[in-house]
């Protein structure tokens, strides 16, 4: 009975929490961590004479990876190549899909995600997966937009193209965005259907996902700017408010070619399955647009009737780092052997290069501690070696203190796979010890209903990496260095007990498979990022070199935005409800 009645009184306590003076209650103005942060200690960022050859070795390697980003960035840039661009702008008479972003979205940069995906595959390049997707503003209002590329395969889906798009509708739905897609697709690549449709996570999540978030009003919008065919059809017809675009536009489960095959009957596009058709006769679309420019001005009136506060005007007023973040590249890790103190990272990132650390003398593996990015306050969760038991309880420990208090958490991880025997009985022990504080971490980050932002800056490996907010723990961003390396153990370690053969085939495998480009073309990440422009650049502008845009700058402001807005996110079932 003791039990029930301090039950009873925790009930009472929390239901009277509205009435606290406000004083107890926790923050949503940016202005007072703002203030704290600027009080914060100044990270000795300096690098010492002895770390000297590590840092020109990463350098050299950093290069090498600058390289490579940016011979991917061109490719990408052209989509589906000079052929397939003066096809849909001279023959199609339509605009390309960063001109049609630059007339939806507001002036500003926006943060597109993924942009390497699709590439080196084992069924051929898929650029940018066939589709544009990321975070911008419509009239001051955060949006996820999605948006077919019919330059890349004549807008034909693969199975890339709706991992990525079922990516863009998660990113959706856990931060309650408005969603807008820009529809020109040939429906499904059919040699690939087995891929395509039959499993959960397959093309038909996409209109599920649509009717979830829907019923959760998050607004969904369509514009119809090209061919909607087979499957294609369902994202304008199951969205709050379509467009169709006149002459462009059309919507049917069969094109011309099959009606003709199967009843010999001869139609246009148009009247199968065109603008007035759907907006005069079937009412599948709900406004008529006679060109494109008019359609994306009609669907930003849309955005701004859905009864969503515009994010507030950003503060300028916050320090830049004290040191240089272009000797962020020889910070970044050639390897795991080349890591040197993750606290010269944080000095070039954070405000001021300012940083309150939590614990900073037990469990020193791992940092914690608190600091502002753009003026927003975070909660910084950074590996500086092997996660140990005392660093695991101390990571946990701190993950829950910032859940508590609603603070943002960003995980910079750099980890290594350890070897797999113990070489003798105390050594198994202590590893027996250590996984069960890391167990006790990752059911912290697990739990953790605040927004998390993981930020790969070397190794991801082992069960580490779960630890430190890994893909499989959901984080809300997920971005890496061009340097980084996934697998789930780290190449320059991996040792069998086969044939010295076997053994270096098994090491060029993994060195292959662990590239940060080749995790981000199958999206297990949401972008590569240069370690210089992690504070300052975005991963892509519409227009490349026009603007300027941080992703861990915008993924913060949104994050803040989100913890004002609403309360936090709690997967319930096959949706996620606002406690």
């Amino acid at each position: 009975m003791a039990s029930w009645g301090a039950l009873h009184r925790l009930q009472v306590i929390a239901r009277s929490a509205h009435a606290l003076p406000s004083s107890c209650k926790l923050s949503t103005k940016a202005a007072g961590p703002r203030r704290a942060a600027q009080s914060y200690p100044v990270l000795n960022g300096g690098i010492l004479p002895i770390y000297r050859h590590v840092y020109a070795a990463n350098t050299r390697n950093s290069e090498g990876c600058r390289q490579r980003y940016l011979e991917l960035l061109e490719k990408v840039k052209f989509g589906g190549g000079e052929n397939a661009i003066l096809r849909h702008t001279q023959r199609n008479k339509k605009l390309l899909v960063r001109e049609r972003l630059r007339l939806l979205l507001d002036d500003q940069a926006f943060l597109e995600l993924s942009p390497f995906a699709g590439l080196g595959l084992t069924y051929g390049d898929v650029p940018a997966a066939g589709c544009l997707s990321g975070v911008g503003k419509i009239h001051g209002i955060w949006c996820v937009f999605v948006a077919n590329d019919a330059t890349v395969k004549g807008g034909t889906a693969y199975p890339i193209t709706v991992k990525k798009q079922l990516r863009a509708q998660e990113i959706a739905l856990q931060n309650r965005l408005p969603t807008v897609y820009l529809v020109d697709s040939g429906g499904a690549f059919l040699p690939l259907q087995a891929e395509l449709f039959p499993d959960k996570e397959h093309g038909g999540r996409t209109f599920y996902n649509e009717a979830v978030m829907s019923a959760l009003k998050i607004p969904q919008v369509a514009v119809v700017c090209g061919s909607c065919t087979a499957g294609g059809a369902y994202i304008p017809t199951m969205a709050e408010e379509t467009i169709i675009v006149d002459r462009i536009g059309t919507i049917f489960l069969a094109g011309p070619p099959l009606v003709k095959a199967a009843t010999g009957e001869s139609v246009s596009s148009e009247d199968l399955g065109g603008a007035k058709l759907h907006s005069q006769v079937s009412g599948c679309v709900d406004h008529f647009a006679p060109t494109e420019d008019d359609a994306y001005s009609r669907a930003r009136h849309i955005i701004s009737a859905v009864n969503y506060d515009p994010v507030p005007e950003e503060t300028t007023d916050y320090e830049e780092p004290l040191y240089d973040r272009h000797e962020l590249p020889g910070l970044a890790p050639r390897d795991y052997s080349c890591t040197l103190d993750v606290k010269l990272i944080l000095s070039r990132i954070v405000d001021g290069s300012k940083f309150r650390e939590f614990k900073a003398d037990y469990g020193t593996c791992l940092v914690t501690g608190f600091a502002s990015i753009d003026g927003h306050l975070v909660g910084i969760v950074a590996s500086n070696g092997e996660l140990t038991h005392n660093a695991s309880l101390k990571g946990c420990h701190f993950v829950q203190l910032c859940n508590q208090r609603e603070i943002p958490l960003l995980f910079l991880q750099n980890t290594t796979s350890r070897a797999s025997l113990p070489p003798n009985q105390a050594k198994a022990a202590e590893q027996t010890n250590q996984i069960k504080a890391q167990a006790s971490m990752m059911a912290a980050v697990a739990c953790a209903t605040v927004p998390k932002i993981t930020l790969v800056i070397g190794g991801c490996h082992g069960g580490e990496s779960f630890a430190m907010c890994g893909r499989s723990f959901s984080p809300n961003f997920l971005f890496l260095w061009p340097n980084a390396r996934v697998a789930i153990v780290d190449p320059n370690t991996a040792a069998t007990k086969e044939s010295p053969d076997d053994e270096r085939a098994l090491q060029k495998k993994l060195r292959e498979e662990s590239c940060a480009f080749y995790s981000s073309a199958r999206l297990w990440d949401d972008g590569v990022i240069l370690p210089e422009d992690t504070r300052e650049v975005g991963i892509m502008d519409i227009c490349p070199g026009d603007r300027d845009l941080s992703c861990l700058h915008l993924a913060v402001c949104l994050f803040n935005h989100l913890l004002t807005s609403w309360r936090p996110m709690r997967s319930c079932g096959h949706c996620f409800n606002a406690q």
